[in-house]
């Protein structure tokens, strides 16, 4: 059985009295042990979604349709009390700004152990044990002078490093990663990836990986999702999704990203315009006012998710077959 399935989740925001989506009938899924990215720009919807299935959503914000199946169980369906069970125990969240998730006024000990304390039960000798064999885990050199620390006390990787840890501290099926590396040098990020998808296999962890970049997920993830104006526009796994990509958003990130293997000098091919606000309404395809390839089918009718070769697309013309840079079709 599929760990995580979400099948056509919409979410709406009341605004003014009147209501809006903010995210279209979004589906996608990931096994124990497998790693998903979903990538796209601020406003795609792809944080929101992670919220929804951590029953986290802001006051105003709703989950209007859909289903969000957590080992067979629609989590839409459950009352507060099993969400919250759920949160830690089963499903767990990694923040993307470790200095506004942590309180700054606790010690890592308190912060690491409440969770092992409250949802499994342990003892407090029990409970630092656990701290610091997880401190170890996830590389953090002194983790006995670390748990008597303070936030503000570690460097940006060693937070994030602790927020994995108190992630993985309950033993869950799933975490959920939201931009786990926007506020840490490249060096730094590739550090928590690899740590966080390493972790994640070999504690048999389903990994959602949430991200704006697509450069950095190729190594990590084994697939992708695509999230674009609220829409999932493309699925595929990571191999498929960067040899050959069929929507032209997804295009459009892959020549944005700066790459080794071209000369110096190329010149990077940034998508023209910007991403819609998530409350506007659009008819049609949501990307086709950015799109050179939009035809009036695009400007008029939504494209459906359907099979292209080995992807899952929503767009009107995936077979366009001229050769970007990237070595993508366009």
């Amino acid at each position: 059985m599929t760990l995580l399935n979400i099948k056509g989740l919409a979410i709406d925001v009341d605004r003014d009295g009147q209501t809006r989506r903010l995210v279209h009938d979004a589906s996608f899924e990931v096994d124990r042990g497998e790693t998903l990215a979903i990538v796209g720009e601020s406003g795609s919807g792809k944080s929101l979604s992670a919220l929804a299935t951590m029953g986290l959503l802001a006051e105003g914000l709703s989950v209007s349709g859909g289903e969000i199946l957590f080992d067979g169980r629609d989590i839409v369906q459950m009352d507060a009390q099993e969400v919250n069970d759920l949160r830690g125990n089963e499903i767990a969240m990694v923040f993307q700004e470790p200095m506004t998730s942590l309180n700054p006024v606790r010690s890592i000990e308190a912060q690491l152990t409440e969770g092992m304390r409250l949802k499994m039960g342990l003892n407090r000798r029990a409970a630092m044990a656990r701290a610091l064999e997880l401190l170890n885990e996830v590389g953090i050199s002194d983790p006995e002078e670390r748990l008597r620390q303070y936030p503000h006390q570690l460097s940006g990787g060693m937070r994030q490093r602790v927020m994995i840890a108190i992630a993985l501290s309950c033993e869950p099926k799933l975490i959920l990663a939201d931009e786990p590396t926007t506020a840490l040098d490249v060096t730094i990020q590739a550090q928590i990836l690899a740590l966080t998808a390493k972790l994640c296999r070999d504690h048999d962890v389903g990994l959602v990986l949430i991200t704006h970049n697509l450069g950095i997920v190729a190594r990590y993830a084994q697939n992708v999702a695509v999230m674009y104006g609220g829409r999932v526009v493309e699925k595929a796994s990571a191999r498929d999704l960067y040899s050959g990509a069929k929507h032209p958003y997804t295009r459009g990130l892959l020549d944005s990203v700066p790459r080794l293997d071209l000369p110096r000098d190329t010149p990077l091919s940034p998508i023209p315009g910007a991403p819609p606000d998530p409350t506007e309404e659009i008819s049609g395809c949501r990307f086709h006012p950015r799109c050179a390839k939009a035809t009036e089918v695009c400007v008029t009718d939504i494209p459906q998710m359907r099979p292209a070769e080995r992807h899952e697309v929503a767009c009107w013309h995936p077979n366009l077959t001229a050769k970007t840079k990237t070595g993508a079709v366009a």
